[in-house]
């Protein structure tokens, strides 16, 4: 056999032939490879290595690939005999198969026995590592890994082949498993030592860490039998005593080491050397790591358990040794991540343990063991982490879905605030497992029941008494040498003794709530904000007062009895702080078992204060206004008339508490130092006002931050108390004006068009040269810009080298539009910078675009110029540019005419030319010595002679001559006026002739031609890879190019982008630090069941019948064509039809490509990991600009770039900087359904896969559902595992155990939280997987990283937010509304929440977190179950409550999708309504409310519940007024009242009301968006855009939206039922259903809308006699737009929604929904029974308040009856109560006849159809002689039938609504089948109303029409086809 060739491995699952290692002595048997990645979870591990040996190696050896399947079959019969695994049965099935097929073809080639076969093949690996392992070891480190790795599993393969006998090959395989520990996979350091020589690890901060992790010496080992060589590091020596998983521990480790390591590298000066790990770098980790902790010892009294020795030489020892138990803690911590403080508990007890080990204060016998949990391989997560997960688990199975009571169960707030009382102490160490904390509550009883089951546990129970006695000792001194500090310490250590021992005779129960209970309830609203309502209620009454004496000026507000009038809301005040003292006992009764007595009399005494001072100041107030002097004295002025009563000294007294508030809010510095204080002093003075907690304390800001948004509060509330309108019109205002103001300080907009960017082009690079390139040694810091500095500093001439920098950054920007295919091949030559060493060393060139015409203009100038050449010089210099083209295309020529002429006479002459011109220029007689007439002759020329040394072909060389000689008199001839000289010098080698004629016909052949036997005269055609031929294409462009080119790039979004980076270069951003001293930073990046990338499939075919490629190409016209051009393809639609066999089996790269564009169109993963990977790119240019000169970057990074760089040296420049890069970057895909995926063959597990592969350094963290076989029985196991690409397949790194299923709570911040762990670095940026990023603006991370080491104020930030842009705002009408809402959220809306009003939270998606400040405070989100729905901004409310500060910058912008689609949007917006409504009753609200001062709490409200609170209050008000106004008409009190108003002036009336309803519409709501639009696209486009948004039906689009919002915040709110609604983020739009859009929007828009609508009808009818219609117009007019947006905006905004074809299938797929009966199984898209149920499932959750709340508001349709049968003509004026009852009756008799009805279709239809017929004639014959009869007898009229159906159908409504409330008790009688006959009625007329008019109005093909124009107004503003998307009828 050939020699073993160590390749890189060719196999790849699903790919049917690899490359052979080595050429196969079995030619003619071409085997496929098994697939080794599906495997049953229970095997998996422990197969799949052979598996995929076997299938490496089956092309060199076939008969030992089957001996390695062979081995896997054993193990996994062996593993699982009686397949009772999930899927092991099909599996062995398949391998089985595929054994019997290899058997019988290799056994026939079989020369000798398998043993030899199995023997040679190792031998021949185990020789060529050997002679391989230097080589390998430094440059293919993977590959020679993958050899020793197949060595390996051979070795097992053969050791079982021969039964053990072979005790040579046992000595070698001894030697290769020993070798291969050195190979171990690794993540980012390679730190095994085979890792060494790997460029990372030879960075002198690496080494440093390295060696301060392996420093073990004089550590006592963990037991009698440890060698010390076994213990190879601080991490390994943790693990061995306290039994930590191997995975975790090495992850870890890394985790340390790199954070040292960076940190070092930032702190050590430049001086100094690095070799060493410093002191400061390992003070200040720990100081950030352990902030929390010590804060939380202080907080409850305990001195911290972190203990360093005196001696300074171990102290960085323990210091490591503290800091890795703490990770250790936290990596293996799984769910109790989310829980801080109890890892602080954790780390407490465990760091005693480890300090006693360290100092010998502890004996360790068998009887005291360390830890006192005992010891083992997982000891750590079985009988720590395990006992807390499960109470975690348990209590979350009682949450129901979202429908479950919150004060029901424990959320992960619950149980980590329970580690905020000295109670938590009694959980003693090892965990006492009978304590209460670990007791939960079953379903449907009150039993307890403990949540731990383990049998060691239950044997832990017993010995727990003594452990906790040795543990913390019996008062004696067991180290001599334990200082006088440590002898306080064990004196507190007895006092934990006494808390820790458990109550012999304590009753077990459950604890309950913690701190605060959640109950739904809208009171919550007031409590969280009750200082708020109480000022508004305060405000509301004074102004009723001085309204009712008729103020008319201010003085008048000091009258005596005015003023002790006004000064009665204080009265008001008291009894409002009694509700408010109320709500406090009553919400947090359930929490009442963990309170302490502190906390009960708090409480108490707050309700006995409040009713004291009810009781107080009524009565002096009564005293004061019956025995008061005041009101009969006359005073002189205002001053005198003051009166001291004694109900102003109680008021006085009442008001000492606000004082002091006062006070302290006017020196905040004092606030927050008494509120952080621990003393007692201070605990006891603020133990009034607030509950002392361990969060929200010490939340002041500074005083000048505090100016600022009190300025903007009392503005606002000034403007609304003086000219009314709603509240959330002034603060879009305000928002309007302040967000403008900071805008325009921050540079926004400055260059928002490509002209702008033209002119000022030539002050980018000393902009980018201050922001982004880090201040060289020589210059120092260099000094932050004034204003005005970078709009008037230009790059000068001799600037070149300056330019350098930006040219790389600029070219590399360039480079990226164009592989993203926004721009093409010509528009990316236009747009580069030329960096040429040749050139002069003063030239920029700048890129063609700048210089388009240029040259052309100057030439025209030139022709026709008179006058000095001064003069003309001037002239051309005024423009720069123009200077510049003159100038490169002078120094192009040039350099060109001097390369490729070679002729010694030739030379000359050039150089005699040029010479001539210098000197005439030099001279400033150019005009005179040149004639500049000719100019075009040359330029033509020119153009000639480029043209076709850019085509570089031989055959061409004769036509390069006659031009050359063209040029040569046109120059010499023509332009010059004494060419006399040049010609001489032909003279001297030409014989002389007297006919100058005939001299120049002989000469003129020879002249740059080539002679015999002489070289040629010229260069031609130029070398390969010559770099003149760049600057020749330049030079082309330069000379050809047009009034075309200033129009480019062509592509919208790349101007956009474009624009927008170089604006950002003038926004204020600190100084870019170098690659190697920034922050490092991870991306995490949560993905669920998403779409990775769009599979070929996916590209051809559609649901909806428009597939994904087609429309792509027809949203996406100039992108399609630049990605044909990069394909180097016309068309592909020809291409594929034409060679489609030989694409599939040759051209798959290019249905790659295709696949890849079109997912970097939509909302992928791949799209996503495209932009983040920007980040590495533009790292590693930074990196080598920062290690570079600029000659070395003019002329190195291309070849590093691709690859080219110096092999010779190791390691070569490209391997440091990608180790560079990887230290600073990394970047983590939670994938939770990964393994699944594999397991399954799910596509998408490839295309991860793929992506992994793609891009190197990418990882994936997934959770893995194994299987394990217990006892015959499968047990799953979860694990977090970490992944990376190696060799096509994917690599194990890690694998952490998790105590059970990590999806407790939330699904995303859960699946953040299992990966969490393997990031890396300072920094964490959350990204969702519909998000992208740009090139250009990955170059400003370090920028913004840097955000994190500057002071805001009192502290940096915790959180860093960043600007979004909506990238798919183009896809429709619809689209670009939400882009513009969601911009405005995240631009204006939030630089002004950010700064002054200081509440910017996290809103997810592009924020970075600081990030060891909140892995040691909860992590990035909160996770419990439907409380933290929106669990992205609770982790803003976390940090802002830990004291963290959170900022806002836009200098910087991340790439977001939306959705597109009506139905999309309003699943987001329910979703967003949920998680707010929960927001409303979470515990972080409740004390951001009361922790913030008065001012930054009014900012907390209205940028976040608050908003969506009075979106509801709106909509109730419609109701209460419409219902007021039906109560005033019915009952006669309107007409009295107008008929008396009538001399008064109605006309201001009706304008006062015509301005409500105006603004009722929202037009200034807008402001803030037309302002941003504004500040970046100029205000006139701004105005267009706003113009034309209403055009296009945006007041429909946001008042629907408003309904969506106020019903799932009010119904959620009540009844729960909050949950995640996927939208599926679909970028195609299609159209939906009838009956999916009356599913969604039934309840939320249509139900509503229809009781606006007959509201409105009965107000109409009887109001006629006595309002005119022009009142009624201007009163009714904006609630009439409403109802119609409510009932027709999912029609109006449906795509084809008026296409007859469509309306017709719609029909057909309604009555087919409606009719279908549910069952078990149906889903609701099927059956309207289905749907029904699941409609009013909250109902049947929700407690017995809210069910009640429900009846009531039921209630006011039997109101509305009875106001209206009393205006029957039939009543005849009758006001007797049996009228009403009457009405029943009739009711009644209509409900009887549905039921007969229902009772003979269900009886009669199927058997007795004529029967059932009949039986209907005579119902109907019945009911209208009963009209009949009554309209003869009682004058019954046609408005009585009318009047009936507007009170009865309501009614009935109301019926149904109670029925459904009521459920459970009327469930099982006959009565709720006639419910759900009576709904499915109301739903099926409801459609049917909605329906008539849809169809009607698809009859006119205008209508049809219009509606697509205004859907896809951009679209076909832009000349895209759209009718061809809809029609749906294209495949490609």
């Amino acid at each position: 056999m050939a020699e073993i060739v160590l390749a890189e491995s060719s196999h790849r699952r699903r790919k049917a032939s690899p490359k052979p290692l080595s050429r196969s002595r079995t030619e003619g048997y071409v085997p496929e490879p098994f697939d080794s990645e599906t495997l049953p979870p229970t095997l998996s591990s422990e197969i799949q290595r052979f598996l995929r040996v076997a299938n490496e190696i089956q092309y060199e050896s076939p008969r030992v690939a089957y001996l390695c399947r062979f081995h896997a079959f054993e193990r996994a019969h062996n593993m699982d005999p009686s397949s009772s695994g999930r899927k092991v049965r099909q599996f062995k099935t398949a391998l089985l198969q595929r054994l019997e097929q290899d058997e019988n073809i290799t056994y026939k080639w079989k020369k000798r026995s398998d043993a030899h076969e199995l023997r040679d093949l190792y031998h021949r690996y185990k020789d060529c590592i050997d002679e391989n392992t230097r080589l390998f070891g430094k440059e293919n480190r993977e590959q020679l890994a993958n050899a020793r790795i197949i060595a390996y599993v051979l070795y097992e393969v053969l050791e079982t082949v021969t039964s053990g006998t072979a005790s040579e090959i046992l000595a070698d395989g001894e030697e290769i498993e020993a070798k291969s520990k050195l190979y171990v996979p690794y993540n980012i350091l390679p730190l095994d030592p085979g890792g060494v020589q790997q460029p990372i690890m030879q960075f002198p901060e690496i080494i440093a860490a390295v060696a301060a992790v392996r420093n073990i010496r004089g550590l006592p080992l963990a037991n009698n039998h440890q060698e010390p060589a076994d213990v190879l590091d601080l991490f390994e020596w943790l693990q061995c005593w306290f039994g930590f998983q191997k995975g975790n521990v090495a992850n870890q480790r890394e985790h340390l080491i790199l954070l040292l390591a960076n940190i070092h590298i930032r702190l050590t000066p430049k001086h100094e050397s690095t070799s060493e790990l410093g002191h400061g770098a390992v003070d200040e980790l720990m100081k950030k790591l352990f902030k929390n902790y010590t804060n939380w010892c202080k907080f409850l009294g305990r001195k911290s358990n972190i203990r360093l020795p005196s001696v300074g030489q171990g102290v960085q020892q323990y210091k490591i040794l503290y800091m890795g138990l703490y990770l250790l803690i936290w990596g293996e911590a799984s769910n109790l991540r989310f829980m801080p403080e109890c890892l602080c508990y954790l780390f407490h007890h465990m760091a005693h343990e480890l300090y006693g080990v360290l100092s010998g204060g502890l004996s360790i016998t068998e009887e005291n063991k360390i830890p006192a949990y005992g010891r083992g391989a997982e000891s750590f997560l079985e009988k720590v982490v395990t006992p807390i997960y499960r109470v975690i688990f348990e209590e979350a199975t009682k949450e129901e879905s979202g429908l479950g009571d919150h004060s029901k169960w424990r959320n992960y707030d619950d149980l980590n605030e329970f580690f905020w009382s000295l109670d938590c102490f009694q959980l003693g160490w090892p965990l006492y497992l009978d304590h209460d904390f670990f007791r939960t509550q079953p379903f449907g009883d009150g039993h307890v029941t403990n949540a731990s089951l383990t049998d060691t546990e239950e044997n832990m129970k017993k010995e727990e008494k003594e452990e906790v006695k040795i543990l913390f000792g019996d008062g004696h001194d067991t180290n001599a040498s334990l200082t006088a500090t440590e002898e306080n310490r064990k004196k507190e250590e007895k006092e934990e003794v006494k808390i820790t021992s458990p109550k012999e005779d304590h009753k077990k129960q459950w604890l309950g709530k913690t701190n605060f209970v959640e109950i739904r309830s809208f009171w919550h609203l007031f409590r969280s904000f009750d200082r708020m309502w109480t000022f508004f209620i305060l405000a509301l009454q004074a102004m009723i007062i001085m309204a009712w004496h008729g103020l008319e000026s201010p003085f008048q507000f000091y009258d005596a009895e005015v003023l002790e009038d006004i000064m009665s809301i204080f009265i008001t005040s008291a009894i409002l702080n009694l509700v408010k003292a109320i709500l406090d006992i009553v919400f947090m009764w359930k929490a009442r078992h963990l309170m302490d007595f502190s906390q009960i009399l708090r409480y108490i005494l707050k309700l006995v204060v409040s009713v004291t001072w009810i009781i107080i100041l009524p009565v002096y107030y009564a005293d004061s206004r019956r025995h008061s002097t005041c009101h009969a004295k006359q005073y002189g002025s205002w001053v005198g008339e003051w009166c001291v009563s004694s109900y102003m000294v109680a008021i006085a007294f009442y008001l000492v508490t606000n004082a002091v508030g006062l006070v302290l809010f006017l020196v905040p510095a004092v606030g927050r130092y008494i509120e952080t204080s621990n003393l007692w002093v201070f605990t006891v003075l603020s133990w009034w006002s607030q509950p002392c907690l361990y969060v929200g304390r010490g939340m002041q800001e500074n005083l000048l931050p505090c100016l600022k948004y009190t300025l903007f509060w009392v503005l606002l509330l000034l403007s609304k108390f003086a000219f009314s309108y709603h509240f959330e019109v002034w603060y879009s205002v305000y928002c309007t004006i302040f967000g403008g103001v900071y805008g325009v300080f921050r540079h926004l907009g400055e260059i928002r068009t490509m002209g702008m960017l033209r002119s000022r082009f030539q002050s980018l690079p000393s902009a980018f040269n201050v922001c982004l390139v880090p201040p060289s040694s020589k210059n120092g810091q260099k000094n932050v810009k004034s204003f005005f500095h970078l709009k008037i500093n230009k790059v000068s001439e001799n600037e070149k080298n300056g330019v350098a920098k930006f040219a790389q950054v600029w070219n590399q920007i360039i480079d990226s539009l164009r592989s993203e295919d926004l721009i093409s091949n010509r528009e990316r030559d236009l747009m580069t910078i030329t960096l040429s060493s040749e050139l002069t060393s003063g030239l920029v060139c700048w890129p063609v675009f700048l210089l388009a015409t240029k040259l052309s203009t100057a030439f025209s100038i030139a022709k026709d110029f008179v006058g000095k050449d001064e003069n003309l010089f001037k002239k051309i210099k005024k423009d720069y540019y123009m200077y510049c083209a003159v100038k490169e295309c002078y120094e192009s020529l040039k350099y060109i005419f001097k390369f490729i002429v070679k002729g010694d006479l030739e030379k000359r002459i050039v150089t005699e030319i040029i010479s001539e011109v210098e000197a005439s220029i030099s001279r400033s007689s150019l005009l005179i010595d040149f004639k500049m007439s000719e100019l075009p002759g040359l330029h033509s020329k020119c153009i000639d002679l480029v043209n076709l040394l850019l085509m570089n072909r031989k055959h061409h060389e004769d036509s390069i001559i006659m031009i050359l000689q063209d040029i040569f008199e046109v120059v010499t001839k023509d332009m010059m006026t004494n060419g006399s000289r040049i010609l001489d010098l032909i003279q001297e080698f030409q014989p002389t002739e007297e006919d100058p004629i005939c001299y120049f016909r002989e000469i003129e052949p020879q002249l740059f031609a080539s002679s015999r036997g002489k070289p040629s005269a010229i260069l031609y055609p130029i070398p390969d890879g010559c770099p003149l031929m760049t600057q020749i294409k330049r030079l082309l462009l330069l000379l050809t190019v047009n009034e075309t080119a200033m129009e480019i790039p062509v592509n919208i979004e790349a101007r956009r982008r474009i624009s927008f980076f170089a604006t950002s270069l003038f926004m204020d951003m600190p100084i870019a630090p170098k690659v190697r001293s920034m922050l490092s930073f991870s991306v995490l990046t949560p993905l669920y069941m998403e779409e990775v990338k769009f599979s070929l499939k996916d590209h051809h075919s559609s649901q909806k019948g428009v597939s994904i490629l087609f429309y792509m190409k027809r949203i996406y016209p100039d992108v399609w064509r630049n990605f044909l051009e990069r394909m180097e393809c016309e068309d592909w639609d020809e291409l594929e039809e034409k060679h489609m066999d030989e694409l599939i089996s040759k051209k798959k790269h290019m249905y790659e490509e295709l696949r890849n564009w079109a997912s970097f169109r939509g909302q992928t993963l791949s799209r996503t990991v495209r932009g983040m990977m920007y980040y590495r790119k533009a790292l590693k240019l930074q990196a080598f600009l920062d290690m570079n000169d600029d000659m070395d970057i003019i002329e190195g990074y291309k070849a590093i770039e691709m690859g080219h760089d110096k092999k010779d040296s190791y390691p070569s420049l490209s391997a440091q900087l990608d180790a560079l890069t990887d230290m600073k970057f990394a970047y983590i895909i939670s994938c939770q359904e990964f393994g699944a995926q594999k397991a399954c063959g799910d596509p998408r597990a490839q295309d991860i896969l793929d992506l992994m592969i793609r891009y190197p350094s990418l990882r994936v963290a997934y959770v893995e559902e194994k299987e394990e076989i217990v006892g015959d029985k499968p047990q799953k196991v979860y694990s977090s595992i970490l992944v990376k690409a190696i060799n096509t397949l994917d690599q194990e790194i890690y694998r952490i155990k998790l105590p059970g299923p990590p999806n407790i709570g939330e699904g995303k911040p859960e699946n953040q939280n299992h990966a969490i762990i393997f990031t890396r670095g300072d920094a964490l940026q959350t990204i969702d997987m519909n998000q992208d990023n740009y090139m250009e603006e990955a170059f400003k991370m370090r920028n913004v990283l840097q955000e994190f080491l500057r002071n805001h104020g009192r502290q940096p930030p915790t959180i860093i937010g960043l600007r979004e842009y909506i990238f798919t705002e183009s896809i429709s009408t619809l689209a670009r509304f939400m882009s513009y809402q969601e911009s405005s959220f995240v631009t204006i809306g939030q630089r002004l929440t950010a700064n002054p009003l200081r509440v910017r939270f996290h809103y997810g998606h592009p924020d970075l977190f600081d990030r060891i400040f909140h892995i040691t405070r909860g992590g990035i989100s909160k996770a419990s179950k439907t409380i933290n729905l929106s669990e992205d901004v609770f982790a803003g409310f976390n940090s802002i409550l830990r004291k963290g500060h959170v900022v806002y910058h836009e200098y910087m912008q991340i790439g977001k999708g939306r959705d597109v689609g009506l139905n999309q949007i309003s699943k987001f917006e329910a979703k967003v309504s949920n998680g707010n409504s929960e927001q409303t009753l979470s515990r972080d609200i409740y004390r951001l409310g009361h922790r913030f001062d008065f001012f930054r709490m009014l900012s907390c409200y209205f940028t976040t519940v608050g908003f969506y609170f009075n979106s509801l209050l709106s909509v109730i008000g419609i109701y209460v007024f419409l219902y007021g106004q039906l109560y005033l008409i019915l009952s006669g009190l309107e007409k009295a009242l107008l008929l008396e108003a009538r001399t008064q002036n109605i006309e201001s009336l009706e304008t006062a009301l015509a301005s409500q309803s105006f603004i009722q519409l929202g037009l200034l709501t807008g402001l803030p968006m037309v302002m941003e639009i504004g500040l970046e696209k100029g205000f006139l486009t701004a105005f267009k855009d706003f113009i034309l948004m209403q055009l296009q039906l945006a007041a429909v689009f946001f008042t629907f939206s408003l309904g969506t919002k106020s019903h799932y915040y009010g119904r959620t709110i009540l009844h729960g039922g909050a949950k995640y609604r996927p939208t599926g983020r679909k970028v195609v739009v299609f159209h939906a259903n009838f009956s999916e859009n009356y599913r969604l929007y039934s309840r939320s828009h249509f139900v509503k809308g229809f009781e606006l609508l007959l509201l409105l009808i009965v107000y109409n009818l009887f109001r006629r006699s006595y309002v005119s219609s022009m009142t009624y117009v201007l009163i009714t007019y904006s609630i009439w737009f409403m109802l119609m947006t409510w009932l027709f905006a999912p029609f109006l905004f449906n795509p084809s929604g008026f296409n007859w074809g469509k309306i017709v299938e719609d029909w057909k797929e309604w009555n087919g929904w409606i009719k279908n009966h549910g069952g078990i199984g149906v889903h609701q898209e099927n059956s309207w029974e289905s749907w029904w149920n699941d409609e009013q499932s909250h109902l049947r959750h929700s407690g017995l308040c809210a069910k009640m709340i429900e009846v009531f508001l039921s209630l006011r349709f039997f109101i509305y009856q009875y106001g209206l049968v009393y205006h029957l003509d039939i009543s005849q004026d009758n006001k007797n109560f049996l009228v009403y009852v009457l009405s029943w009756f009739v009711l009644g008799a209509i409900f009887l006849l549905v039921k007969a009805m229902n009772e003979g279709r269900r009886r009669l239809s199927a058997n007795y159809h004529l029967g059932f017929r009949l039986l209907k004639a005579l119902l109907f014959l019945g009911v209208l002689s009963i009209i009949v009869t009554l309209s003869v007898i009682c004058d019954l009229s046609v408005m009585d039938l009318i009047v009936c159906c507007l009170a009865f159908l309501p009614t009935g409504w109301g019926l149904l609504s109670i029925a459904q409330a009521v459920r459970p008790m009327i469930e099982d009688t006959g009565l709720w089948d006639f419910v759900i006959v009576l709904a499915q009625a109301y739903d099926y007329g409801m459609g049917v109303v909605l329906f008539a008019p849809i169809a009607v109005l698809a009859w006119l093909p205008i209508i049809s029409a219009f509606q697509t124009r205004f859907l896809f107004y951009d679209a076909i503003n832009r000349r895209l086809q759209i009718k061809p998307i809809l029609a749906g009828s294209k495949k490609h």
